[in-house]
């Protein structure tokens, strides 16, 4: 059995699929430009956004679980911002946080880390009022958090990076 990836490597091929999923949607756009987008189109664009938002979902569930380790038992993400916090490092705990709350979103819809995310004042995670999403969606998380800016995934993928170095210099 093949040894499995380090996880900085893991999350460079997170953030490739990510970006490929950001670029199909812009090229999408740009060919459409000033047009009303196809049935088809729109379908795509919606497959690519749950694809960002898939590998979002993924690649933290595999930072938590490549994390916990350091940790004797309790939810990885509040010993870690704990730790974070303790370290001086308020600006990564507080980046971690918001990442984790976005990806609980995600995953589960509306609840608390979505009310907390709705009444936070920082703008690195984008959410959307849950009546200005488009009905229709089979899952009712897709659409709550903006994935299809750069800054949405890269600044996922700088903070687990950095929050998996930290725990690792410990």
């Amino acid at each position: 059995m093949a040894a499995s990836l380090p996880l900085p490597e893991l999350v460079r091929a997170a953030q490739t699929t990510a970006n490929t999923s950001r670029d199909r949607m812009t090229e999408i756009l740009k060919l459409s430009e000033g047009q009303t987008l196809s049935d088809e189109l729109t379908k795509e664009i919606a497959s690519e956004t749950v694809a960002i938002e898939l590998a979002a979902v993924d690649i933290f569930a595999v930072f938590e679980a490549r994390m916990q380790h350091h940790f004797k038992r309790g939810p990885l993400s509040r010993k870690v911002k704990e730790a974070l916090l303790a370290a001086g490092q308020a600006d990564l705990a507080d980046r971690l946080h918001q990442y984790y709350l976005a990806i609980n979103v995600l995953k589960h819809g509306t609840g608390a880390s979505y009310r907390e995310l709705l009444n936070n004042k920082s703008t690195r995670i984008v959410v959307k009022q849950a009546t200005d999403v488009t009905a229709g969606s089979d899952d009712v998380a897709t659409g709550l958090i903006d994935v299809t800016s750069p800054q949405f995934f890269d600044g996922l993928a700088e903070t687990i990076l950095e929050a998996c170095s930290f725990l690792e210099k410990r």
